[in-house]
């Protein structure tokens, strides 16, 4: 992985520290409204965080493929990618 760790784990933590939460609001039948709200807040973790992944992904990966003229599997992986994130 490319992405700086000391940016990526952070995030991952406090997410994951989220979802505990969620787990413990749903174990003591907490409002929905306020488990939907905290199950937000993760989703925006998570796209924050992968979209730092996927910048690094490009700025390392990519542009090294495509400098060495093997870019292709790299854009089909991207494709396939912005084909799961448009579903």
């Amino acid at each position: 992985m490319k992405a700086d760790k000391a940016e990526v784990l952070p995030l991952l933590k406090t997410a994951k520290g989220h979802i505990e939460g969620i787990i413990r609001m749903v174990e003591d039948d907490r409002y929905c409204m306020d488990i939907s709200n905290q199950i937000f807040a993760v989703e925006a973790l998570m796209r924050k965080t992968n979209k730092i992944v996927l910048k690094a992904h490009l700025l390392s990966c990519v542009y090294a493929a495509a400098k060495s003229g093997d870019v292709d599997k790299k854009i089909d992986e991207l494709v396939s990618m912005l084909n799961t994130l448009m579903k």
